[in-house]
């Protein structure tokens, strides 16, 4: 009986790009892999199935100078790929081996071929149930129940996985070969970096032979443990349950300090090990991941920036219409003028605008004009203003200036240790504080949020404006969040107390990179007597997202749309925990609104609601930015799906324990919000 292994390789793994060309003692791993299974005594022929993709050309042209025939095929119906490589060798049986497995030892193959033979069953493998350490997997099938198995399943998984449907369906017969003792926790395979490194010392230690047999690995790592140390934390197969983006994310923390740019769309943050993490496309508040899961984004909007949707079909237009004429050359964009404009016309009280591409960089260039215009370094802050060193030196103090407010912990290591004492917090709302802090500091700057949370009290805006007034002070106010949510312009307008310098951003492009620092002309005119420039704000694509953002906004009077979204969905939240007694707090302005568990156990809650919320296709935490495009049948079905899970958390607090409810661990905290 002819019998012939499938080799299942490919260069586009998620976890470790071009693992199989990867070396090993220099040697590529596929040709380590390959090299180790022509050992085995009951093989005829060895066939490589990959995908057709120009990815796996390297791939191919590698095995075939090998002189091993390859078969390309199906990227995505693997199932397809391998019956199509098997039917080219008219095999009588056939062995599966998967690229990743370069310790794959000829013995244990053909004792898995033997228990095939001698059961007369269906299928065999080592794997059913796993006995052998991860990397060791055989699996033996008739090329009929390959053919039946190709022909009968349509299932997405099956179509990619190749063998479930063979073990799972009930219709063939199955045998296993296992081990006396249960190895499988050993971790022997290549998906991951770590994994790679585990079996490069293993390769080292023994070292120039390729030929030794499992069971010396074995007893190396029962004498040399902290060989396979590297990959311990891996769980067995956990690639066949996690999605692209998972795999991608753990690929990303290997590679960018962080995982990613933004500390608020860190997948712990969310879901730690189940989040999809990446997208592949989004439009209105509907989100697509890798797998092209759809979910409804009840959620952050990519951080607030997108009031009128993903996608809004008038601003991309724009968009697209100003890639078309080309967004960068010698000359400076017109946009930028005409937007400089638009802003001073929506806000009387300024003269002059600069615009950045980032948050934090426009907090950074408003307290350079501002004190320079003040001539003072010291600045009083309230609230959340970026990431750069001016900002951070709050913490350089020894009682963690900023813990009282938004990042607890942060320790602000590579911020220059002379900037202590130059930034000093207050406390929203606490106009004493403040005072004494002018009193006993020669202030140059106030830099403050006008609303996150509560509301101005005891006319503290105003009391703010008269002091910086009568003191000499620049009054600033970091609109990068608020601004155009609650009128259109700055959330100032509300309270009709006017700075000297306002910063806006995310809502402005609507998804495109635009940030805005307006102005009084007396203070703006000292960034001319400083430094501040940058390539890349001269980019013509966020001015003009910008210019038809305002001009979409102010048709539609998107700030009264979601002002009003936001506060039915804050009060039906409210409604929904007193039905079930539970205690919760609302808190932010009515466009991001958001609330907490009145519970030890609140971030359990909080990540409860986002795995159940997940499961039934929202992206849902305690916190949502409103956008014009969560109409009312999308809330309704919102809630409809959170009720339940409100109902398990009221048996939570009568003794369920929550944490036997979670698939993974608790999301970290995020800012803290002000009081």
């Amino acid at each position: 009986m002819k019998t012939v292994a499938i080799v299942q390789a490919r260069m586009g793994s998620t976890r470790l790009p071009k693992k199989v060309l990867q070396k090993i003692g220099g040697v590529p791993l596929i040709e380590v892999l390959l090299t180790r299974l022509a050992a085995s005594q009951t093989i005829d022929q060895i066939v490589i199935a990959t995908a057709a993709t120009p990815g796996n050309q390297e791939l191919i042209e590698h095995v075939q100078t090998l002189g091993y025939q390859c078969y390309a095929g199906s990227e995505h119906d693997v199932l397809d790929r391998y019956y199509q490589a098997a039917r080219l060798c008219n095999p009588d049986i056939v062995v599966r081996v998967t690229g990743d497995c370069p310790l794959i030892d000829p013995q244990v193959v053909d004792a898995v071929i033997a228990e095939f033979r001698a059961s007369g069953a269906d299928y065999c493998s080592n794997v059913a149930p796993p006995t052998f350490p991860d990397g060791l997997d055989v699996e033996v099938f008739s090329m009929s129940t390959l053919w039946r198995t190709w022909q009968d399943t349509q299932h997405g998984y099956d179509r990619e996985h190749v063998t479930p449907y063979m073990r799972n369906s009930g219709i063939f017969s199955m045998a296993s070969y296992a081990h006396p003792e249960d190895l499988s926790g050993l971790r022997w395979t290549v998906d991951e970096a770590d994994d790679l490194e585990v079996i490069r010392r293993v390769f080292a230690h023994f070292s120039p032979r390729t030929d030794f047999g499992w069971l010396e690995v074995l007893k190396l790592q029962q004498d040399s443990p902290q060989l396979f140390s590297a990959n311990r934390e891996i769980t067995r197969n956990e690639g066949a349950t996690m999605g692209t983006g998972q795999k991608l994310w753990k690929r990303a923390k290997q590679i960018i300090p962080g995982g990613n740019m933004l500390l608020s769309k860190r997948a712990e943050m969310f879901l730690p090990d189940q989040w999809p993490a990446y997208y592949s496309k989004a439009k209105g508040c509907r989100v697509w991941d890798m797998d092209d899961n759809e979910y409804i984004d009840m959620c952050i909007m990519g951080i607030g920036t997108n009031t009128l949707g993903y996608g809004h079909p008038e601003v991309d237009a724009a968009v697209m219409k100003t890639v078309a004429a080309g967004n960068m050359a010698t000359f400076n964009c017109p946009e930028e003028v005409w937007l400089a404009e638009k802003l001073i016309d929506m806000h009387p009280w300024a003269d002059m605008a600069r615009f950045t591409r980032g948050g934090g960089e426009a907090n950074a260039v408003a307290i350079r004009i501002a004190r320079a215009a003040s001539g003072k370094d010291k600045v009083a802050i309230c609230g959340y203003h970026g990431w750069h060193d001016w900002y951070l030196s709050a913490n350089l103090s020894d009682d963690k200036n900023l813990d009282g407010h938004l990042l607890p912990g942060l320790e602000p290591r590579g911020v220059p240790r002379e900037l202590k004492g130059s930034v000093l917090p207050f406390n929203y709302n606490n106009f004493a504080e403040l005072e004494a802090l002018v009193n006993q500091h020669d202030i140059g700057v106030i830099k403050m949020e006008v609303i996150r949370n509560a509301q101005p009290k005891d006319d503290f805006l105003r009391k703010v404006r008269d002091l910086a007034t009568a003191r000499g002070i620049v009054l600033m106010f970091d609109e990068c969040s608020s601004g155009f949510r609650q009128t259109f312009g700055g959330i100032h307008k509300l309270y009709d107390v006017e700075p000297d310098l306002a910063m806006f951003g995310k809502t402005l492009g609507n998804g495109y990179a635009i940030n805005a620092v307006i102005g009084r002309r007396e203070i703006m005119e000292a960034a001319q007597s400083t430094f501040i420039s940058s390539t890349f704000w001269t980019e013509r694509i966020g001015p003009s997202a910008a210019l038809k953002t305002l001009e979409v906004m102010e048709k539609v009077r998107s700030w009264e749309q979601i002002t009003q979204i936001g506060e039915n969905i804050s009060h039906r939240w409210q409604a929904m925990a007193q039905k079930h007694g539970l205690g919760i707090s609302t808190s932010g302005i009515p466009a991001f609104t958001a609330f907490s568990f009145n519970s030890d156990h609140a971030l359990a809650y909080k990540t409860l609601i986002t795995q159940e919320m997940l499961a039934k296709g929202y992206l849902a935490s305690n916190t949502v930015y409103a956008c014009t495009e969560h109409t009312p049948d999308i809330v309704d079905g919102y809630f409809e799906a959170l009720e339940p899970i409100f109902a398990l958390i009221r048996e939570c607090e009568d003794g369920r324990d929550v944490y036997k409810l979670l698939n993974g661990p608790v999301c970290h905290s995020g800012f803290k919000r002000l009081n």
